[in-house]
């Protein structure tokens, strides 16, 4: 028999499917589930288990890992077998807001279970790496006692005891790559408008991405301090600068709402009266507003 902790998984998507394997590679028995059966065959077939309800599947183990859609695919899987919660350590991996996550997380409680939120930063090709990570909150205590046997999935990364937390995180990276995504997008339209494959751009686009991390590294402390003084970035040099790449893409052809927004939000903080600022000011414009 093995002695590793078994596990129950609940949603055999791709990421529930990489977890299942990743848990099977490590030599961890799994219980799994879901709505189409037939989704577990390749796992029955390397040792999972399937079970035949949701209830069964809760039944069988403490640990639980959750890969589901979002939070109401879980009401919706789990509320007809919720009294099945109780003593059971609940990790939610499915991709949600901070505010669903910790309604959740009360739900849960609120049936006698525990839930661990997480919020995994790599697609299923990453899982069962070590080198990935995912992020984790909820009670310290729980997360501590199964941290490792969650390490056969990915790195653990636990940010506190605030349920939400864990999803915070992850939104803040999904915010920066799904903008960051749609610019090269950009690029590589405006590219193409001009003869250019998004083969020829590569290199330039590596290198510029590459300079990235020095941009935060700089920014990060001067706006945690509230200094935004425009010694080297003035706020109004880089409103002439993103005009112009709205018009480069607008002589091109290509879409321009993607540069037309950023556009704005310059313009907005010209407005503002920040045109001799940095032009990191313009975060003070996406703040929530202070009471």
């Amino acid at each position: 028999m093995s002695g590793k902790q078994s596990v129950t998984v609940i949603g055999l998507g791709p990421m529930g499917q990489a977890m299942v394997q990743a848990f099977l590679d490590k030599g961890h028995p799994v219980t799994v589930w879901n709505r189409t059966p037939s989704r577990a065959d390749a796992l029955v077939a390397r040792g999972a288990v399937l079970a035949g309800s949701v209830e069964e599947a809760l039944a069988a183990n403490e640990l639980v890992i959750l890969s589901l859609t979002d939070y109401d695919a879980m009401y919706t899987v789990l509320e007809p077998a919720a009294h099945a919660l109780s003593g059971r350590v609940l990790v939610n991996l499915s991709s949600d807001t901070p505010e669903k996550t910790r309604a959740g997380a009360k739900w849960v409680a609120g049936h006698g279970g525990v839930q661990l939120s997480g919020g995994v930063t790599v697609p299923p090709s990453g899982i069962g790496k070590p080198e990935s990570s995912t992020f984790y909150s909820g009670p310290r205590g729980p997360f501590e006692t199964h941290r490792p046997t969650l390490e056969a999935l990915t790195g653990t990364d636990y940010r506190g005891e605030d349920p939400g937390l864990a999803a915070l995180f992850y939104q803040i990276g999904m915010v920066m790559f799904w903008t960051s995504m749609l610019s090269y997008w950009q690029a590589v339209a405006l590219a193409d408008a001009n003869g250019l494959t998004a083969a020829d751009i590569l290199p330039h686009a590596t290198e510029t991405m590459a300079t990235m991390p020095n941009f935060l590294s700089f920014y990060a402390a001067r706006i945690d301090a509230g200094e935004h003084g425009g010694d080297v970035d003035r706020l109004a040099m880089g409103m002439a600068s993103v005009e112009h790449v709205l018009h480069t893409n607008a002589d091109a052809g290509v879409d321009t709402a993607l540069p037309a927004a950023v556009a704005d939000l310059f313009r907005r903080g010209m407005e503002a009266g920040h045109a001799t600022d940095s032009f990191s000011s313009l975060v003070e414009l996406l703040k929530k507003p202070k009471n």
